[in-house]
């Protein structure tokens, strides 16, 4: 189990990760992908473990016309992440000013129509899902809005 410490995760795509468990693994990947239209920007904390490496934490900033709405996010996650929509349990968390969904080890919320966000760790991080996805903000480079 995390220790409850964090770290920072930098900057993906536009938006901070102000908030990474400390005990996720230390090799850090960044990668981008496009599924169904929508483009995925990527950050994957991974460890080495004995039969290969073990993803602890995942980041996407996905961008894309058809997620015009967190239904809309939900129906595409659902698809992406091949979960049967009747026994995917889904419950609602506070980001910010808006609603987001999570199922205890991935999040999600819709920053605004076409950008959102998607967070998946595993089990034994799942404490600090809801964290670590609460610390990630947009970065805005004009402040006077």
């Amino acid at each position: 189990m995390s220790s409850g410490e964090m770290r920072d995760g930098g900057t993906l795509d536009g938006f901070h990760i102000g908030q990474v468990p400390a005990d996720v693994g230390d090799e850090v990947s960044d990668f981008a992908t496009e599924w169904d239209d929508v483009r995925f920007a990527s950050r994957v904390w991974e460890r080495q473990v004995p039969d290969g490496h073990r993803v602890d934490l995942r980041v996407h900033v996905l961008r894309g016309d058809r997620l015009v709405d967190l239904t809309a996010l939900r129906d595409f996650l659902g698809e992406y992440h091949e979960r049967d929509p009747a026994g995917w349990h889904l419950s609602e968390f506070e980001h910010g000013d808006s609603l987001g969904l999570t199922d205890g080890v991935q999040a999600f919320w819709l920053v605004e129509p076409g950008v959102a966000v998607n967070v998946l760790t595993t089990p034994e991080f799942s404490e600090s899902l809801l964290p670590a996805a609460r610390s990630i903000q947009a970065e805005h480079s004009d402040t006077g809005e």
